[in-house]
């Protein structure tokens, strides 16, 4: 393996001659998904400084806060895999330890790579889950392997989303554009944002119009041009094209981006938008983000809301992994350049 450095993290990168990847080597985050051409990266760095999760420590490091999401946002970047939890632990769980989002954000990852390939592997003690994911570059594209293990003797349902987070400079109010399958969607059930919100609480809808709370549509294609706001909603992925994915497309730097996926593997694509409204430890109030998180589970929220959840709109809310046995999807990443955003992505890109 041949470790570097990346913004003062321990990382290990892989590259051609048109794309850069970088992967973290504590919490296993893709932080990194560069056009070489362009320079443009449109993954999300946060503003604060980042350190290894292994070194956050409530007393020493009380930048990052001190409740059950501070250890993951001192080290969180990019692409954070969410494994076996979705949302934040119960106060039980987190007295245990527990973290929001899961072990897999936070541990340490042991990664092979060489040329274009690389491996990450990852054993989750309290969860009782092997992980590994493979990356493989080729042209534009980077094709994901991911197997979960369980090794336990009991079945266990489980939460599992790809938490993909855009940022500045890709990411402009008003400006950066995004394409989903999306059928039926519901936004979160209850006010997270202080009241800085812009979506309907708890409603539901057909993409991509979502109702505004004083009524109204907003057409959630465009990231929207307010000076503060904050949203979550989830969206049911079109079942019938086999194939879900998402785009994002900069028209400033005129780069287009985007994941293609299963959608029988992950059915559910949850859209996060954190617009300078966090005013608290380390966000600060001015953090830029939109989440294209897709995933087995609509929401985040504790294991236990998960299960009661059971499902939406007829799909299924968590995902099995059945006693000693273990499950692999696959997916795709691109970057391209392009002149205005298409209504699908590259057919290449769906060939995973």
């Amino acid at each position: 393996m041949a470790e570097t450095s990346y913004r003062s993290r321990r990382a290990v990168r892989i590259e051609n001659d048109q794309i850069r990847l970088t992967v973290l080597v504590e919490g296993g985050h893709i932080a990194e998904f560069t056009d070489q051409a362009s320079g443009v990266n449109p993954l999300w760095t946060p503003p604060w400084p980042s350190i290894e999760p292994s070194a956050w420590d409530p007393a020493r490091t009380p930048a990052y806060g001190s409740d059950a999401e501070s250890r993951l946002l001192a080290g969180i970047m990019g692409h954070n895999l969410c494994l076996d939890l979705f949302g934040g632990p119960s106060p039980e769980e987190h007295a245990a330890g527990i973290s929001v989002h899961g072990e897999a954000s936070v541990l340490p990852y042991e990664i092979e790579s060489a040329g274009g390939a690389l491996t990450a592997r990852l054993r989750l003690p309290a969860s009782q889950l092997a992980f590994e994911r493979r990356i493989r570059l080729e042209g534009r594209i980077a094709r994901f392997t991911e197997t979960v293990e369980n090794l336990s003797a009991w079945d266990r349902p489980i939460a599992w989303t790809q938490h993909v987070t855009l940022g500045p400079p890709f990411v402009v109010p008003g400006e950066t554009e995004f394409r989903a399958p999306a059928t039926l969607s519901k936004v979160v059930e209850s006010d997270f944002t202080g009241g800085m919100g812009y979506m309907e609480t708890g409603a539901e809808f057909v993409w991509p119009f979502v109702p505004h709370k004083d009524g109204g549509t907003v057409d959630m294609r465009v990231f929207p041009a307010l000076e503060v706001s904050a949203a979550f909603s989830t969206h049911l992925m079109d079942a019938d094209g086999g194939h879900a994915f998402f785009l994002a497309w900069s028209p400033e730097t005129k780069t287009l981006f985007g994941y293609v996926w299963d959608s029988t593997d992950f059915p559910w694509l949850g859209i996060w938008e954190e617009n300078r409204c966090r005013a608290h430890h380390p966000w600060n109030g001015n953090t830029i983000t939109r989440g294209m998180e897709f995933g087995a589970s609509p929401f985040p929220e504790t294991r236990r809301a998960m299960i009661e959840r059971g499902s939406l709109f007829g799909e299924a809310g968590y995902r099995w992994i059945a006693a000693r046995s273990s499950a692999t999807v696959r997916y795709s990443a691109f970057i391209d350049t392009a002149d205005s955003i298409p209504d699908q992505p590259h057919i290449a890109a769906s060939n995973s």
